[in-house]
């Protein structure tokens, strides 16, 4: 365990992607993709992981109201895209597929307005974390692929956002996932044009 609090294992650099899990006031836990910013030194001199929310979303409310979750790290990018694009709660809060989960206390740092969507900066503490799985990564750009395009079915809707030119974003990452992916990759891109409200 780093100093940090975050397991060796978990190699957090640039924005690293991951599903959280936030407890909803029905007693479920909401599944939600969240971008992890690696580590930066913060004016006392220790390190922190930061996410944005973007929205007044499900994880946004049990952040603020709850003030913790469940960070995961999963392989499977159809978990991955059920998270980003779809509503799916369960009943506990550690997937079965995730292969190291950290809790966090979760604390707003700062908050505004981009494009008419508003967002909040959040700090996570980890407070426990498990480790499941010890595998050599490998990873195919259609992996890669899926994630990029959750992230532009996220923006059609949004008006900062030229909708053509996330279409056509879309449709060259499709052929990416067709020729750089395997069966999971291909799945999952099923599931994006599934949760979509566009055709491309």
């Amino acid at each position: 365990m780093r100093a940090d609090g975050w397991p060796d294992a978990v190699v957090l650099r640039g924005v690293t992607e991951s599903v959280v899990t936030t407890l909803g006031p029905n007693g479920q836990w909401n599944l939600a993709a969240l971008g992890l910013r690696a580590p930066e030194v913060d004016e006392v001199g220790g390190e922190r992981v930061t996410a944005r929310t973007w929205g007044r979303t499900r994880t946004w409310r049990n952040f603020d109201e709850r003030g913790e979750g469940v960070v995961q790290f999963v392989a499977d990018p159809r978990t991955f895209v059920d998270a980003a694009l779809s509503i799916r709660e369960t009943v506990d809060p550690v997937l079965s597929e995730a292969a190291a989960w950290v809790r966090v206390d979760v604390t707003e740092l700062d908050s505004g307005e981009d494009g008419g969507t508003t967002w909040v900066d959040w700090a996570l503490t980890p407070t426990e974390a498990t480790v499941r799985e010890r595998t050599v990564p490998t990873f195919n750009r259609g992996y890669g692929a899926v994630v990029e395009a959750t992230v532009a079915v996220s923006r059609l809707d949004v008006s900062g956002y030229d909708r053509p030119t996330l279409l056509d974003r879309l449709r060259w990452l499709e052929s990416v996932v067709e020729r750089a992916g395997g069966p999971a990759e291909r799945e999952a891109y099923a599931r994006v044009r599934e949760y979509a409200d566009a055709d491309w």
